[in-house]
């Protein structure tokens, strides 16, 4: 398994982190940045992440930022990316069971390290249920 991963410099504390939690799950990490604490814009390392799971080049995507709004608000743009912004290891599961959602939002100035090492792992273990939720997710995309 494959999973990008992308935030700004509010994310930026926790990003390592969690890719070592992915590492020592043996899942290939592709890193976008942010490098540091350094001011930046969030869509500059969004993107780059959300395509790439759009692409089907990684299976998941991570994002991180101060409250996660905004990475999630663009990610979300990506017509094939659900992007779920979440606060608590059953958001993340949910997001998963209920919505199949392929991108993980944190909001870091409202989590700690440790929650947000668990809500990776709720993630990943969650399955997409299907049945009803299919027929809600397949609603989710505009047609043009």
């Amino acid at each position: 398994m494959k999973i990008s991963i992308g935030c700004d410099h509010a994310g930026y504390p926790y990003k390592q982190a969690i890719i070592d939690l992915l590492k020592s799950k043996n899942i290939e990490v592709k890193d976008f940045g942010t490098y540091s604490l350094d001011s930046v814009d969030y869509a500059d390392f969004v993107h780059p992440t959300a395509e790439m799971v759009e692409k089907g080049e990684a299976r998941f995507g991570i994002l991180l930022c101060g409250s996660g709004n905004g990475v999630s608000m663009t990610a979300n743009k990506h017509q094939d990316i659900r992007a779920a912004l979440c606060w608590t290891e059953e958001l993340a599961t949910l997001a998963r069971q209920h919505n199949d959602a392929n991108i993980l939002s944190i909001p870091v100035r409202f989590v700690s390290e440790a929650l947000a090492l668990n809500m990776v792992n709720a993630f990943l273990e969650a399955e997409f249920e299907g049945g009803r939720h299919q027929r809600r997710v397949a609603k989710i995309p505009l047609s043009c």
